[in-house]
């Protein structure tokens, strides 16, 4: 077993190129280096028939899974990579569209030719979350049933129900076991998730910024975010949709209210400090600082393609996240299933999954004597560091991808 108690030696030696002191580089030069990488990328879409039941007990009669993949899959099919999203990510992974250069795939940095889960290796899948609004059935799509959108209809879904909809996608592509699933916080519970339940399936597990369980203050934070939506007078019970509206002052102030918890309260001084947006105090309840103005213009940016009844949704699958509940209590019995590899990151700043709760999840693993390694990352970001470009966080995945036989 190899393990890990101590952080990573090396210093942080490059921030994420738009946070580089030195100098930023402009947006077009970001779409230039991406095009140097994956490229141009297309969607692709699954359907499946078969109804799938529900945690809840809820039934979807019939699904859409859309994904994106990368690379080649081998003739032994034995190099696939499943990336699992998080809370508002989707199966843009990486690349770009055609049609759109300015959509840059949300972990364009890590996935790619040469880069750290290199594509001249494996062949990589990004599958959007069935409840999703990026194309799988989710909330916004017509039941057929009824004829109109699901809305508040949606039964609600489970991370162990994206791991069941998911394996269907895996028979699809003809893919016996993957080499590894990976995602970062809640995607990290999804990889951890795939583990316990379809250990024959997965030869690595790589479970970054994530928890075994929310603390009751990350509920707490679920809620308060889940209340501006539901409480929101554009909301009509998730049927917005047959009005023509959005509830997007609830929407806008849940993403406001996230983005404080993603980051770091260092992160957030270097980068705004209390510096104004104009030149004096106004004494009014507009924005004055500049923190103010990034996290209206977030809020305001997510309202505009984010759907409220899934944002809903991804919240209560974080809450009711909890694999130890099926061992009672005891998250190392539930490990115990687990066949595969693991490799679990934290960053030394997350302070919605800390370090702490990915050690929860390591002395799980080394007491059902299981193969992990881990990693402790000094980054200044908080919770979004797993999105981030540094030398050493991309020198543990890079080495971690490099021993992995295919």
């Amino acid at each position: 077993m190899n393990s890990s108690w101590d952080r990573a030696p090396c210093p942080v030696e490059a921030a994420p190129f738009a946070d580089r002191p030195e100098g930023r580089i402009s947006r077009a030069q970001a779409w230039a280096q991406a095009a140097t990488g994956i490229g141009n990328v297309t969607v692709q879409h699954a359907h499946f028939d078969q109804p799938l039941a529900l945690r809840s007990g809820g039934v979807v009669p019939a699904y859409d899974l859309v994904y994106e993949t990368y690379g080649t899959l081998n003739a032994a099919k034995s190099n696939a990579v499943l990336v699992c999203h998080a809370l508002s990510g989707s199966h843009h992974v990486a690349g770009t569209y055609a049609d759109d250069l300015n959509n840059l795939g949300w972990w364009d940095n890590l996935v790619g030719p040469g880069k750290p889960l290199d594509t001249d290796k494996f062949f990589v899948v990004g599958v959007n979350n069935l409840g999703g609004c990026h194309g799988s059935t989710g909330p916004k799509t017509v039941n057929r049933q009824t004829g109109k959108p699901w809305g508040a209809e949606f039964p609600i879904v489970t991370v162990i129900d994206w791991v069941h909809s998911q394996v269907r996608l895996t028979d699809l592509l003809g893919i016996d076991s993957w080499a590894a699933v990976m995602g970062g916080s809640l995607g990290g519970m999804q990889a951890l998730r795939w583990s316990i339940t379809y250990p024959q399936r997965v030869r690595h597990a790589l479970v970054i910024a994530a928890a075994p369980r929310l603390t009751a203050q990350n509920i707490a934070f679920n809620d308060v975010a889940r209340q501006a939506i539901l409480t929101d007078p554009e909301f009509h019970d998730g049927h917005y949709y047959d009005f023509g509206v959005v509830p997007r002052r609830g929407l806008r102030l849940a993403r406001m209210l996230g983005h404080i918890t993603y980051l770091s309260d260092d992160s957030m001084a270097a980068k705004f400090g209390r510096e104004l947006r104009g030149e004096r105090l106004n004494f009014d309840y507009d924005v004055e600082f500049q923190i103010e103005s990034y996290l209206r213009y977030q809020g305001d940016r997510f309202a505009t393609y984010f759907d409220a009844n899934t944002y809903l949704l991804m919240t209560k699958a974080l809450d009711y996240f909890d694999p130890a509940r099926e061992c009672d209590g005891d998250l190392s019995a539930t490990m115990a299933r687990a066949l595969a590899k693991f490799l679990v990151v934290s960053f030394t700043t997350d302070w919605r999954f800390s370090p702490a709760r990915s050690r929860e999840i390591v002395t799980a693993l080394l007491d059902a004597r299981k193969d992990v390694t881990y990693a402790e990352i000094a980054s200044p970001h908080g919770h979004d560091s797993f999105l981030m470009e540094y030398a050493q966080y991309h020198a543990v995945m890079r080495a971690y991808f490099d021993n992995i036989r295919v």
